[in-house]
């Protein structure tokens, strides 16, 4: 099994049975990025080198080794400079989190503007599902990585009151038989895009044939 990124620079470490190619950090991806360095050094064993689990957990040198080795696989050369003087593994990943997000200040106005553009996004008529979802969950990764706790039902909603109108209909409906608190943003993007299917399959025929009734919601 091989677990591939997508944009790795080529260089893979095996880890059991599964070879991790590392994504290849630049200047607009660093919140995808760090979330899946995250998951690669947690399957690798190597995460707590980074964010110990208590302020207390003595971290064994092999980890706190294997950890920037980890790291500079992932960053281009222009960076490596600047992270080889740093000591331990926790200080070159809050090193480039700094560089990258930003201090104190510039994330909380970063974050700002991001639930700015949030509340802001509207489906255009031209859009897919595919094409407005993705301007969606972008953004909402983007605030959970600069540390904000947006909730999923809260992007649920959004996602419900954006769509354009062709999928008002929809939308009423999973407003309507749904339970918005709980239900995963997942699923309601796999309800849009059911939808738009059916509408292509249909061609003009009227909306209210394909809305869901009760019965077929429960």
């Amino acid at each position: 099994m091989t677990i591939d990124s997508g944009s790795g620079n080529g260089n893979g470490e095996k880890e059991g049975n599964v070879t991790l190619y590392y994504p290849m950090l630049s200047k607009t991806n660093y919140g995808a990025w760090a979330i899946k360095m995250r998951v690669f050094m947690l399957a690798q064993g190597v995460w707590d080198a980074v964010e110990p689990r208590t302020p207390n957990t003595i971290i064994e040198t092999k980890k706190d080794n294997m950890t920037p080795a980890a790291i500079y696989q992932g960053i281009p050369e222009d960076l490596l400079m600047v992270l080889a003087e740093k000591k331990t593994a926790k200080v070159a990943w809050e090193a480039l989190k700094v560089m990258f997000v930003g201090a104190d200040r510039v994330k909380t106005a970063r974050i700002q503007t991001l639930k700015t553009e949030f509340e802001a996004l509207s489906m255009k008529e031209s859009e897919s599902i595919d094409e407005f979802t993705a301007k969606v969950t972008n953004t909402v990764s983007t605030l959970r990585t600069l540390g904000d706790k947006i909730e999923e039902s809260h992007v649920v909603k959004k996602l419900l009151r954006a769509v354009s109108t062709k999928f008002l209909q929809i939308a009423s409906t999973l407003e309507q038989f749904g339970d918005l608190e709980t239900m995963p943003v997942e699923e309601v993007i796999g309800r849009l895009k059911a939808y738009e299917e059916r509408m292509k399959g249909h061609g003009d025929i009227d909306d209210r044939k394909l809305l869901l009734t009760h019965q077929e919601w429960t």
